[in-house]
């Protein structure tokens, strides 16, 4: 369990259309890049005018994250912001986890902090859940959408670990690894989390796979996203013990859970 501080806690208030967006960020080592990211979700124009609240967790980096962090509230006046400074590294996982617990949205969004994923997508991924017609929503990278050319045994390696997946969920998805998935109140109020570094991905998924809300299946959607992958000089930080874990988490949810 990790200590961690509240900063900034949102003012009261309610968007033009009543509706909240809960943005869920983990950050670890990324002083470089954090003000483009967190410049590009505040200042992406959201439907139905829908606010937003970005609820931001330092995972105890080595860096200048939590000092670059404490100022964005100031310069990006235009979202809420909630900050958690964690003194102890716990992973993805954990971090995503006590961002959970500060939720207050009618959907909850999970953004990477670094630039691989394109904020302009969040209209795509919000369309079917305002229309009613989902629960949730994954982002897929594999599906039409631009992607930056990357690492071949990371795709073979994904692609393995969603076809395993959707063979203990029976779902069909074809990105289960996905950082974007979004969800609605009703899902993610039932979802507690377990998994410290990237198995919370599996975790969501299997979770989310035997959920029922209103007395029916989760209805999930998928939907094309844009993806700049990182290497890891650029500062990726997932590797091939995290494949495995991976597969565990797979089977742990699946069976165990």
């Amino acid at each position: 369990m990790s200590d961690a501080a509240s900063h900034a806690e949102p003012p009261a208030g309610a968007s033009p259309s009543g509706k909240l967006l809960s943005i869920l960020m983990p950050v670890y080592n990324e002083e470089q890049f954090l003000p483009m990211v967190v410049a590009a979700v505040a200042n992406q124009p959201l439907p139905g005018g829908l606010d937003r609240e970005i609820i931001m967790v330092n995972d105890a980096s080595t860096d200048n994250t939590w000092q670059v962090m404490q100022r964005l509230p100031e310069q990006f006046p235009q979202a809420q912001f909630v900050l958690i400074n964690k003194t102890v590294n716990e992973g993805k996982g954990f971090a995503l986890r006590d961002a959970w617990a500060k939720a207050r949205g009618d959907w909850l969004l999970i953004q990477d902090a670094d630039l691989e994923y394109d904020p302009a997508d969040y209209t795509k991924l919000l369309a079917p859940l305002l229309a009613g017609k989902a629960d949730a929503v994954f982002g897929s990278r594999f599906i039409g959408e631009p992607h930056r050319v990357m690492y071949f045994w990371h795709q073979v390696a994904n692609n393995m670990l969603t076809t395993l997946s959707n063979m203990l969920t029976n779902l069909n998805l074809t990105d289960m690894e996905v950082c974007y998935k979004v969800f609605s109140r009703a899902v993610y109020t039932q979802i507690r989390i377990k998994s410290p570094r990237f198995g919370v991905e599996p975790e969501l998924t299997a979770k989310l796979a035997r959920l029922r809300i209103n007395g029916h299946k989760a209805r999930i959607y998928e939907v094309g996203v844009a993806y700049s992958g990182r290497t890891y000089e650029e500062g990726k930080k997932i590797g091939w013990r995290d494949a495995v874990s991976a597969i565990v988490q797979i089977v742990r949810f699946r069976f165990f859970d």
